[in-house]
C-alpha cells in the first residue's frame, strides 16, 4: 500500500503536468489507452484472458472506477496537488466504514477515534476559507467517493479476475472517463506536443505499478489494517507540490496533514495488537 500511493503521487504529479499542456480529455484517454495496453500485454504473458468476464460485481466496481478517476483526475487539471491529495485522504474512512457494513469487520472505539482525529486532521487542511474548497477541487470529494466505493468493491471481486485483468479493467474506465469529459467538454483533438506524450508515458508507468501494488493490498490484507497507509500519500503529494510545482503549504496544512499521518500510524498499530490479542 505504501509503494502503491508514492507512485500514485507521481502518476499524479506527471497527469497534472501534461493536464497543462492539452486539455484533460486528451491527458485522460492517452494514460487510460496505454494503461490497458500494458495490463493486456501482462495478462496474455501469463497466459490470462486480457479481459475477464463481466459479472455484477465488476460492473458494480468499474461504475466506481469511471467516477473516481474522472472526478479526481479534473481535480488534478484544475486544483492544487497538495489540496487535492488532502481531500482524496477522506477515503480510508469511507472504506473503513463500508469495511464494517458490507465485511463485518470489526474496529474498536480506540481506532474509531483515531480515525476520527484524522478526520479533524483533513478538516484543517481544507478549512472553509481555503484553497481546497475552490469549486474545481470538490471535484476530488466526487472523487474520493468513487475510489471508495472501487476499493471495496475490489476486495469482494472474484478470485478468479486477476490483477492484470483488473488493471485492464480499471485503465480502460479512465479512458472511458476521459471520453466523457471530450464529448461534455467538445474540446479540439490534437496530437499532444513531446512534452505532454513524455508527462502521459510517465504517468502511465507509475499509475500501472501503483495500480498492481494496490491491487494487491486490498485483494490479500485486511481492510482495516492496509489502509491506513494510504496516509502517506499526503506525504508523498506534499513533498512533490513543494518540489515540482511550486506549491507552499501553510502551517495549519502541515498540522492537519500531521494529525492525518499520526492517526493513521496509530490505527495501524492498535490493529495488531487487537490481532495479537493484548
Amino acid at each position: 500500500m505504501t509503494l502503491a500511493m508514492a507512485a500514485f503521487a507521481v502518476e499524479d504529479s506527471f497527469l497534472k503536468a501534461a493536464t497543462a499542456l492539452v486539455p484533460p480529455a486528451t491527458a485522460m484517454m492517452g494514460f487510460g489507452a496505454l494503461g490497458m495496453l500494458v495490463f493486456a500485454v501482462i495478462a496474455r504473458f501469463r497466459g490470462e484472458a486480457a479481459l475477464p468476464r463481466i459479472t455484477r460485481g465488476l460492473a458494480i466496481r468499474s461504475g466506481f472506477e469511471i467516477g473516481g478517476r474522472l472526478f479526481y483526475s479534473l481535480a488534478l487539471a484544475f486544483a492544487g496537488l497538495g489540496a487535492t491529495s488532502a481531500i482524496l485522504q477522506a477515503t480510508p474512512l469511507v472504506v473503513i466504514a463500508g469495511a464494517v457494513w458490507v465485511f463485518g469487520e470489526k474496529v474498536g472505539w480506540r481506532r474509531w477515534t483515531a480515525i476520527g482525529v484524522g478526520f479533524l486532521g483533513v478538516l484543517l487542511v481544507l478549512r472553509p476559507s481555503g484553497e481546497a474548497l475552490q469549486p474545481a477541487a470538490l471535484f476530488a470529494l466526487l472523487g474520493m467517493a468513487g475510489f471508495a466505493g472501487r476499493d471495496l468493491a475490489t476486495r469482494a471481486a472474484p478470485l478468479t479476475v486477476t490483477n492484470a485483468q483488473l488493471g485492464v479493467l480499471g485503465l480502460g474506465m479512465l479512458f472511458l472517463a476521459g471520453l466523457v469529459v471530450q464529448l461534455v467538454t467538445l474540446s479540439p483533438l490534437a496530437l499532444p506536443p513531446p512534452a505532454a506524450v513524455g508527462a502521459i508515458l510517465g504517468a502511465t508507468v507509475f499509475g500501472c505499478i501503483a495500480y498492481a501494488a494496490l491491487t494487491v493490498a486490498m485483494r490479500t490484507g485486511e481492510v482495516s489494517v492496509v489502509t491506513p497507509f494510504r496516509y502517506t500519500r499526503l506525504v508523498f503529494a506534499l513533498i512533490l507540490a513543494v518540489a515540482v510545482f511550486g506549491e507552499r503549504p501553510d502551517l495549519p496544512m502541515l498540522l492537519g496533514s500531521a494529525l492525518i499521518v499520526g492517526s493513521g500510524l496509530f490505527t495501524l498499530a492498535r490493529s495488531r495488537r487487537v490481532k495479537a490479542g493484548t
